[in-house]
C-alpha cells in the first residue's frame, strides 16, 4: 500500500478529542518519512483525548512491519474505518496481544487467540493468560476480523465468532454444560 493515501474521509472519528487507544489509527502522511510504507498503526497507549493532547505521545504498533513506535498526538488523523484495513494489516493486528497482557516469562498461557480472513487464512495464535485477556483480545479484533477463535491449552475451541455472531458455544451448548457441571461458578462468561 502506498504512503499518503489515507485522509480524514477514511476515518470514523477525527481530531484530538476522539479516543484512539485500542483502535487502528491513521497517521498524517506529512509526518511519515520517505521509507515509511504505511500510515496505519494500532494504538496501545497514550490516548491523549483532551485539550492538551496535541503534544502528548501516543504509543503504537505499526501494522505494516509490526514494530513499536511513538508519535505525537498531533500526528494522528483519526480512527480508520474497519472495512479499509488490508488483509496484510488484519493479519498483523491478529498477532498483537491485548494491552495489559501478563508477561509470558512469568505466567502460563491458558488460551490462544486466532483471527481469520474470509478465505480462511490466519497466522499463528497469540498466547492469552486469563479470561480477561481473552475478552480484551476479542474486543480489539472484533471490529476488524472476519472470524475469531479462542482455543484452550489442549487446542479445543472454547469460543468462535464470525462476523460478530457467536458460533460456539451456542445457547444449547451453554445450557448442556451448566447441566453437566451443576454449578457454573468459575466458568468463562463470554457474551
Amino acid at each position: 500500500m502506498e504512503k499518503g493515501i489515507y485522509t480524514e474521509s477514511d476515518c470514523i472519528e477525527t481530531g484530538t478529542s476522539c479516543s484512539i487507544k485500542g483502535k487502528v489509527i491513521v497517521l498524517k502522511a506529512s509526518a511519515l518519512g520517505e521509507d515509511s510504507p504505511s500510515q496505519l498503526c494500532y494504538c496501545v497507549g497514550g490516548d491523549g483525548a483532551d485539550a492538551d493532547a496535541v503534544n502528548q505521545s501516543v504509543f503504537v504498533i505499526d501494522l505494516y512491519q509490526g514494530e513499536y513506535a511513538r508519535w505525537r498526538r498531533s500526528d494522528v488523523v483519526g480512527v480508520l474505518k474497519p472495512e479499509l484495513l488490508s488483509e496484510h494489516e488484519r493479519l498483523q493486528l491478529s498477532q498483537i496481544r491485548p494491552a495489559g497482557a501478563l508477561p509470558l516469562e512469568e505466567h502460563e498461557p491458558r488460551y490462544s487467540g486466532y483471527s481469520f480472513l474470509p478465505d480462511g487464512r490466519y497466522t499463528t495464535g497469540v498466547w492469552l493468560c486469563s479470561e480477561k485477556e481473552v475478552e480484551d483480545y476479542v474486543e480489539m479484533q472484533l471490529p476488524y476480523q472476519h472470524r475469531i477463535m479462542i482455543c484452550d491449552r489442549n487446542d479445543f475451541c472454547v469460543l468462535e465468532i464470525e462476523e460478530g455472531t457467536v458460533l460456539f458455544p451456542t445457547a444449547e451448548d451453554i445450557k448442556a454444560m451448566e447441566q453437566e457441571q451443576g454449578d457454573v461458578s468459575g466458568t468463562m462468561d463470554m457474551t
